[in-house]
């Protein structure tokens, strides 16, 4: 396996906090496009239930876009976005 698998698979895991420090949820799966090679998404599980309530979500889960990230470190940082989620689901937000 090739110094970059490894670091991919090290997301899974972590856990996900917002710029401003507030729990989102863990890593439980990269979404990857194939064709290009690159990240696409982090599939989040264990979610902060004062973000996503099952009510709203309907599912275990979210994919937040790869874009939102900020930094990896020994968690993963992104946007603040995630926090101001309502009940419709942004085309940027999948549940899954």
């Amino acid at each position: 396996m090739d110094a970059d698998a490894d670091e991919i698979t090290s997301l899974v895991g972590r856990e996900v906090y917002s710029n401003n420090g507030v729990f989102v949820g863990e890593v439980e799966d990269i979404q990857l496009n194939l064709d290009a090679e690159t990240v696409t998404g982090l599939a989040l599980s264990e979610l902060n239930r004062d973000l996503f309530s099952p009510e709203m979500t309907g599912k275990k889960g979210v994919i937040v876009p790869y874009r939102w990230v900020r930094a990896v470190g020994d968690v993963v940082l992104i946007n603040d976005v995630v926090e101001r989620y309502d009940t419709g689901e942004p085309e940027d937000e999948v549940a899954v």
